[in-house]
């Protein structure tokens, strides 16, 4: 089973970064475990795209992009999907790259105290730059699944250590309730789990590691286990915040206080493992997602050695790097990214479902028609969440 595991580990290393983190955290001291509904909603949200993405890509051994070129037949609508595409993946992930390393940096202040914070930057840039320019895909993957597995048992033995109320998790979980001031706080949720890069990401990935449509079983497989032990994550950092007094909690560290009955005062050392293991999967996926996607955009059909794939992906690290060494704050920049995000999600999740339907592309291996309905009523979703986020971006909410 673990030699089939591959690329649905980078998808959910992707989603649970720093930004995972603090809302999760901040949806756990605030409205306790009354919104674990809208993670749960999240994650079945992203298995229903990311299976779409991973069919593609098996099938059609090409990436999102690609199959968008070919299929969109009129000149002036292929170059508007493809400029919109390129230019909101590249700027976007360049914004969030910025946040990914503030969160492993974050961790390393935990763990190696704040006397040299100006640096920590430059050694999680580097760090994550020795990863993708050494790293074949196979030393990619065995980073990513040691290093979520790490993350992954920190956060769960969080949970378990606070001993939460069953009763009142399962009432969280299956029946949705929108305590006051909680609108915003959903929408992160979902906006951190549904992420827009991962559905080209995905689809690259899995013809990087698959070839033959028999294998559609096993990328299945793992696109199901990668994710749902990702949302397992997620669910068990609310559970945990749930226990931490709001007032005590000032910054996604004081996760840490729930650590304490276990790990005693060496606490914000394991918390720092967690979220520089969040920030470090994260400030890697970023800039290679955008290196995938530029690959399709402009055909060249290069591999992770190729000088021009090295380019993007440096270039999305080195932005990412220089928001946080010059201590200029991504929080404008972050905000940005929240548009980017808002507008692209339900542009990418519509032309994904009008490819995954074409029987020119898909043959018997097209959607059904439960896979349509919720593909629609996910698209609806992001739609919704979409405008709510470009209007609380701009004050107008």
């Amino acid at each position: 089973m673990f030699r089939k595991i591959g690329p649905g580990v980078l998808i959910a290393a992707a989603f649970i970064g720093p930004g995972t983190v603090t809302a999760c955290t901040l949806a756990g001291v605030g409205f306790g475990y009354s919104l674990l509904w809208a993670m749960l909603l999240s994650v079945m949200a992203t298995l229903v795209l990311q299976e779409m993405s991973a069919r593609l890509g098996i099938i059609t051994q090409s990436g999102l992009a690609d199959v968008i070129k070919k299929e969109a037949h009129t000149p002036w609508i292929r170059m508007l999907a493809l400029t919109i595409i390129l230019g909101a993946i590249v700027v976007g992930n360049a914004a969030y790259e910025a946040g990914n390393i503030g969160g492993a940096v974050l961790g390393m202040e935990a763990i190696f105290g704040q006397q040299y914070k100006n640096l920590y930057p430059l050694v999680i840039g580097g760090l994550a730059f020795l990863l993708l320019y050494l790293g074949s895909y196979k030393t990619l993957e065995k980073v990513f699944v040691s290093l979520v597995m790490v993350m992954s048992i920190s956060f769960l033995l969080t949970a378990i250590i606070t001993r939460p109320n069953i009763v009142e998790v399962f009432k969280g979980l299956f029946i949705p309730s929108m305590p006051s001031e909680s609108l915003l706080t959903v929408i992160a949720l979902v906006g951190t789990t549904v992420v827009p890069y991962n559905l080209f990401l995905h689809t690259s990935l899995v013809s990087e590691k698959w070839k033959s449509k028999g294998d559609l079983k096993h990328a299945r497989r793992d696109t199901f286990v990668s994710i749902a032990l990702g949302g397992l994550v997620s669910m068990s950092i609310i559970i945990a915040a749930s226990a931490i007094p709001g007032e005590k909690v000032k910054g996604v560290m004081d996760l840490a206080m729930g650590l304490k009955p276990l790990y005693g005062e060496s606490a914000k050392y394991f918390m720092g493992i967690g979220l520089f293991a969040a920030g470090i999967t994260s400030a890697i996926t970023a800039p290679l997602a955008a290196a995938y996607v530029a690959n399709s955009c402009f055909g060249w059909k290069a591999n992770l050695k190729d000088i021009r794939f090295k380019s993007v992906w440096m270039l999305i690290l080195a932005l990412g790097v220089f928001f946080l060494s010059f201590d200029l704050k991504p929080i404008e920049i972050i905000k940005f990214a929240q548009v980017a995000n808002g507008i692209l999600l339900p542009f990418v999740a519509v032309f994904l479902l009008w490819i995954v339907n074409r029987s020119s592309v898909m043959g018997k291996y097209k959607n059904t028609l439960v896979q349509n309905i919720l593909g629609i009523l996910i698209i609806a979703l992001a739609i919704f969440l979409g405008v709510k986020s470009v209007f609380k971006v701009f004050g107008l909410f």
